[in-house]
């Protein structure tokens, strides 16, 4: 399945986004591969994180630093972001954020994953979170609303969550 949208960013940037659902990201170069996010359940519940550039809730996730794998990267920010431990996870999708000022691209990757906490949330290192909640995944759009692309990844997220 393929959605498009458009959407313009905190910088006031319009960029194409292009979303792909994908059971593998070994077919995506992974140097243009830049966050990972993730559904995440504990219990039956998802955590979503407050803060960020737009200071809003979100799924947790972010930023695929130089050597990390995607599952390193997606491990390490769920720890720092909500002090949670990934029990497992599985892709989702991914999209392809393009700008619309030259046409240059990279991706943002969407898991699902099964996650229980290793203690109380305290803080996020990086400051970028600063409270997370446990919701029920039908209830998302009364935190954020992410349009028709949003709604596929809450969708395959609760087909897959089964399986982990």
């Amino acid at each position: 399945m393929t959605i498009r949208e458009k959407y313009t960013g905190v910088s006031g940037v319009e960029v194409e986004l292009e979303y792909h659902d994908c059971d593998d990201f070994s077919v995506l170069p992974l140097e243009q591969c830049r966050q990972v996010y993730g559904v995440c359940f504990c219990y039956d519940e998802i955590i979503i994180g407050f803060g960020g550039k737009k200071k809003n809730w979100g799924l947790i996730g972010g930023t695929i630093e130089k050597g990390e794998s995607v599952e390193e990267a997606f491990v390490r920010e769920i720890k720092e972001e909500s002090n949670m431990e990934v029990l497992s996870w599985k892709p989702i999708g991914y999209q392809k954020v393009i700008d619309s000022r030259d046409n240059s691209f990279f991706f943002q990757l969407r898991v699902v994953a099964l996650v229980r906490p290793y203690g109380p949330f305290v803080e996020d290192p990086a400051g970028g979170v600063t409270e997370i909640k446990l919701i029920d995944p039908k209830k998302y759009k009364e935190y954020f609303n992410w349009g028709a692309i949003g709604e596929r990844v809450l969708e395959r997220a609760l087909e897959l969550q089964s399986s982990l």
